[in-house]
Parts: structure tokens; C-alpha cells; sequence
């Protein structure tokens, strides 16, 4: 099938851009039994949409005339939930209509409303825009809809979740009844029926995909862990997968910017979108994304509404999805217009029955495997390795030969090789030691011995707990109390933070040898933790984990204790200001010996 059914200007553009074959959900809107008529569509993001309304808009806007007459009140409103959409909605009506003569304006929060207003009150047919600004134009004046013959509201369902449900029946309210109104929606729960049912005429429900057949090409994975090392279950997964693009899913805007320092301290090029960055901070984000400078995105669902990200190969629910319908719209943001994806479910044991009850509902079955260990990541990274370096062969050129055979006079082919190798292998973010969750260790038999124990793990659950006093005696054996001179009265004395680092070599009486002491101006209320502080203090002080000692992390600072045969190269090294940090400050502690 082509698009003979488009307009001849469209038909022009769509050749230009090699279009050669309608999607589903284009075929479906050009039907004869769809013609003039309102529209119900569900259909998946990336899967034609917009494309798809342009066309279908093209009878009532353009009848059998080949351009628009001059331009006055518009004649079309297209709203969707964010700005970010509603630039690319504008980006696509453009060039559709580039020959047509329509002049296309969008009203998105963020941007200078005075211009808007003025480019309004010149004239336009049509406007894109999120359902605030445009009420807001609207309320003002602005924004007349008097004359609109079709509206569109695209990402419907999205709309409703945001909470624009007032906005967007004042919108249709203040529009002509004799009106085509087209509802586009990846789901169709009660709320948009009702919609609907109030604002539409006759429409013809289209889908374009059941809820089988809607994420074909998404492969579901369910990942169960401890809870406490989620993010460790992240690294490892982005690691596994080294995808070209990926997307983590966290709750809270305060999940987002930890899990995002985390990442970027393991040395994962990352960018994190939430509601508290201002318009200019979210641009720069998403354009890091998309040439390529970050390769993984942490958001939220507010915040990842209506993004498209180029080469987004695998979504990560860091924290699971309210309901199947938060799931759907998080995990189709890959897969998309006939790519695979994968959508990576993190549960943690407790919330395994929510899990299975959300994928039974949202009808996806998932495959439920233990994270990527480190060993699955190293021997991964050895046939990665082999290729990257191979590449590096292709095209060599006679200066770089040159510099090779000097090399070659006093080292072996062999020890160069393993050099870079070791080189391309040290860029790369260590794999970390993840438990074994309760569910998927082996059951024990009658008379079988007791599961192994594995790194990081806590006790089986259904070990008996020691008695109390037992307990407090080990307790203050094994973890001293030390407290804080410097604290403020009303600050309670806390015991030391125990050491995250392997312990350094102990001298001959199997006593710690004495470090020196720093101070990092990070504390308990900046969310300071030793998963990113030692990534840091090593990057920061060029040196190893094995050098690191005590950490101990206070209110308003964290202070480490430092191997005494390397703080001398430590101090200097971090009292250099970092591009990563520049807010994060290493200091020799008062004191200090």
C-alpha cells in the first residue's frame, strides 16, 4: 500500500523524506470508513502517530486547494502533555506541510509567551502546544479557537495522568461542537472513554495493535534482588548490555539525582531529567543524549513523558511502575517503529507477587533471571574487547606504523596487545558483587547442608535471631563508638560508618597502620554514601581501593582515612579541581597527622 490516498503537496514531502509505506496507524486514520469522522486511536509511541493526524487533517484543512489562505485565527489545535512532544509534533507538521504555505506556531511552557502572543495575534493555522500555555493564552485573549475545525490530543491517556484533565475540557469546551476532535492514546482506560464519550461524536474506535501484539518487539526481563543493592543491580545490567542508549526509571526526583550521582562517579556518561531542572538544564540534557556525549538517561515518569531518544535500546524500572499503564508508557519508549528493545523490571524480593500481578495484567510475560554477575560482565567484555580492538586495525596510517615498529624494538607484540587491552578495559565501569535473593536460592532439603554464603549477603531470613544481649555485646565489639568532637549539642553522638573498602595490610601485630585523615564537604544531608564516595576519593586521588581506610560520614561532612604512603600523592592530587565536581572538596583534616 502507498499514500496515494494523501494529498499531492503531502504526498511530495512524504517522497522526500523516503516514506514509501503507510504505517498501521496511517493506513487506518485514510480509511474510508474513517474519513470526516472523530477518532478513538490507541496506538504506541514512535509507531507513525503524528504523521498519521497530518494526514488525517488535510480534508478539512486544505479541501482540494493545494495551499492555505491567509493565515488568522487557527484552524487546527493540536495539544500533547509536554513540551518536548509538542516541538517534535511541531518539527513534523513542518515539513509536512512545507508545501502547503501553513504557518505553525507551538505555545509550550518555558518559552517567552509575549513572543507567542504576538505570533498568535499575526496569524496562523495551526498550533501545538501543552494545555496549560495554551489555557493560558486562552484566558488572555491570545489564543482564539472560534474558528477551529479539528483538534487533536495527542498521548491522551499521559494527559490524563499529569493531571490536565481541567485544562484540556476547557479546551475543547471553548472550540466549535461542530468540531472533528481525534483522541490518540497508548491505552485505553475508563478516564479517556469517558472523555470521549462527552467530547466526541460517533467516533470510530481504531487499534493498531492488541495488547498482545502492542510490545512485540520488547523483550521483558524481571530481575529480582536484595533490596539494598539496587543500584548495583543497574550498573551491572547497563554494563551487561552496553547498549548505545539507555533509559532508568526512578520514582522520585531525589532517586533520580542519587541514582544518577552513583552512575556518574562509576564512570557511566550520564544524564539525569527530572522536575526540578529549569527549561535550559533539560535541553542540555536531552541534547547530551541524543549526539551521543550521555549514553544513559535516569528520569522520572513526569519527566520522560513524550521523550524520543535515538538508539534507546533498553528501558530499566530502577523502581517498579505504579500500574500497568505507568509500565507501558516507561517501556515504550524502546522497541519502537520495528527496532527490539529490551524493558529490564528490578524487583526486589518482597515486591515479587506486585511484579508478577502487574505483568499479568498489562498481559506481557517476562523472563525472570538473575543480574549479569561479574563474571558474566568480564567475559562479555573479552568478545567486545576483540572487536573494538580489531577496529582499531582497519585503517592504520604509515606514522602510526612508525611508532609501532619503534615500540616493537624492545617490547613484545604480546605486551602491547595486553596494554591495550588493559587500557580499554580500565575505561570501563567496574562490574560490582551482587547477593543472591532469597527466592532464587536453592531449596534446602532435610539434612542439606546450609546455603554458601555469597558476597555482601546478610543472614538466611529464617535464621533464629540472637538474643538481645547477645547481640548489643557483638555489636559494640565489632563497631566502636566514635564520636565527633566538633558536633553541635543537639547533635546526637553516631557510631562510626564501617569500612566500605578492603582493609590495607596490617602491621606485624595485625593492627592497622596509622593513615592520615581528610575531609570531603559532603555530608548526611547531601545524601553522602560510601557506593560513590570510594569511586570518587579514587578517581579524584588517583589511587586504589585497598588505600582508602575508615569512612566515617558525619552531618555536613564525610571524613577517610588514607593510606599514609600514598596521602602525600592523594592531597595533591585531589586539591585539583574537577570538571565531574567542581562543588565536591578534599581537604587534609585539621589535625591531621
Amino acid at each position: 500500500m502507498s499514500f496515494s490516498f494523501a494529498h499531492p503537496s503531502l504526498r511530495r514531502a512524504l517522497a522526500a523524506r523516503s516514506y514509501v509505506e503507510p504505517t498501521p496507524v496511517q493506513a487506518a486514520v485514510m480509511a474510508p470508513e474513517a474519513e470526516d469522522r472523530d477518532l478513538l486511536v490507541s496506538a504506541q509511541t514512535g509507531s507513525g502517530k503524528t504523521v498519521a493526524f497530518g494526514l488525517a487533517l488535510t480534508k478539512r484543512l486544505l479541501g482540494e486547494g493545494e495551499r492555505f489562505v491567509k493565515a488568522d485565527a487557527p484552524r487546527a489545535l493540536i495539544v500533547a502533555p509536554t513540551r518536548e512532544l509538542a516541538i517534535q509534533v511541531h518539527n513534523e507538521l513542518t515539513w509536512l506541510y512545507a508545501e502547503t504555505g501553513a504557518r505553525i506556531t507551538t505555545c509550550v511552557g518555558g518559552m517567552d509567551p509575549r513572543r507567542e502572543r504576538d505570533f498568535l495575534r499575526s496569524g496562523v493555522h495551526i498550533v501545538v502546544g501543552t494545555p496549560g500555555r495554551l489555557c493560558d493564552h486562552l484566558e488572555r485573549g491570545a489564543l482564539s479557537l472560534g474558528k477551529v475545525e479539528a483538534i487533536v490530543l495527542d498521548e491522551a491517556d499521559e494527559m490524563l495522568d499529569m493531571g490536565f484533565r481541567e485544562d484540556l475540557e476547557r479546551l475543547l469546551g471553548a472550540a466549535p461542537v461542530e468540531r472533528r476532535t481525534l483522541m490518540f492514546s497508548a491505552t485505553i482506560p475508563k478516564d479517556i472513554a469517558m472523555l470521549a464519550k462527552k467530547y466526541q461524536k460517533n467516533a470510530l474506535r481504531v487499534a493498531t495493535a492488541t495488547e498482545h501484539e502492542r510490545h512485540r518487539d520488547i523483550e521483558y526481563i524481571a530481575v529480582p534482588i536484595v533490596p539494598r543493592e539496587r543500584d548495583l543491580a543497574v550498573v551491572n545490567l547497563l554494563r551487561y548490555h552496553d547498549a548505545p542508549g539507555a533509559l532508568v526509571f526512578c520514582a522520585t526526583r531525589d532517586g533520580v539525582t542519587r541514582l544518577a550521582a552513583n552512575l556518574s562517579e562509576r564512570g557511566f556518561s550520564v544524564a539525569a531529567l527530572s522536575g526540578e531542572l529549569s527549561q535550559r538544564e533539560r535541553n542540555q540534557a536531552l541534547q547530551a543524549l541524543r549526539d551521543g556525549r550521555a549514553r544513559v538517561c535516569v528520569a522520572t515518569d513526569v519527566a520522560a513523558r513524550g521523550l524520543d531518544l535515538p538508539d534507546l535500546a533498553i528501558v530499566i524500572h530502577a523502581d517498579l511502575p505504579q500500574n500497568k499503564q505507568v509500565m507501558v508508557h516507561r517501556s515504550g519508549r524502546t522497541g519502537r517503529a520495528g527496532r527490539k528493545g529490551t524493558a529490564i523490571l528490578i524487583v526486589p524480593d518482597a515486591a515479587r507477587r506486585f511484579a508478577e500481578r502487574l505483568l499479568h495484567s498489562a498481559h506481557l510475560e517476562a523472563a525472570w533471571k538473575m543480574p549479569p554477575t561479574s563474571d558474566d560482565i568480564r567475559i562479555r567484555d573479552q568478545d567486545q574487547l576483540v572487536l573494538d580492538i580489531r577496529a582499531l586495525t582497519e585503517d592504520p596510517t604509515d606514522d602510526d606504523r612508525q611508532v609501532a615498529r619503534t615500540l616493537l624494538l624492545d617490547r613484545s607484540a604480546e605486551d602491547l596487545v595486553a596494554a591495550l587491552v588493559h587500557q580499554r578495559r580500565q575505561a570501563r565501569p567496574a562490574p560490582e558483587e551482587l547477593t543472591i535473593p532469597p527466592s532464587m536460592r536453592p531449596a534446602r532439603g532435610p539434612g542439606s547442608a546450609p546455603p554458601r554464603p555469597t558476597p555482601n549477603s546478610r543472614p538466611p531470613l529464617t535464621s533464629k535471631p540472637a538474643p538481645r544481649a547477645e547481640r548489643t555485646e557483638r555489636r559494640l565489639k565489632e563497631q566502636p563508638v566514635e564520636v565527633d568532637r566538633r558536633r553541635t549539642k543537639s547533635e546526637p553522638a553516631r557510631p562510626a560508618q564501617r569500612d566500605e573498602a578492603p582493609r590495607r595490610d596490617r602491621d606485624q601485630d595485625g593492627q592497622r597502620g596509622a593513615g592520615v585523615w581528610f575531609t570531603v564537604n559532603v555530608g548526611r544531608s547531601k545524601n553522602a554514601d560510601p557506593k560513590w564516595i570510594v569511586p570518587l576519593l579514587c578517581r579524584r586521588g588517583g589511587i586504589n581501593k585497598a588505600s582508602i581506610g575508615k569512612i566515617q560520614i558525619l552531618a555536613r561532612e564525610t571524613r577517610v582515612e588514607i593510606a599514609a604512603d600514598v596521602s602525600d600523592r592523594f592531597a595533591e592530587a585531589a586539591r585539583k579541581p574537577d570538571a565531574k565536581d567542581r562543588n565536591i572538596q578534599i581537604e587534609l583534616l585539621d589535625g591531621a597527622s
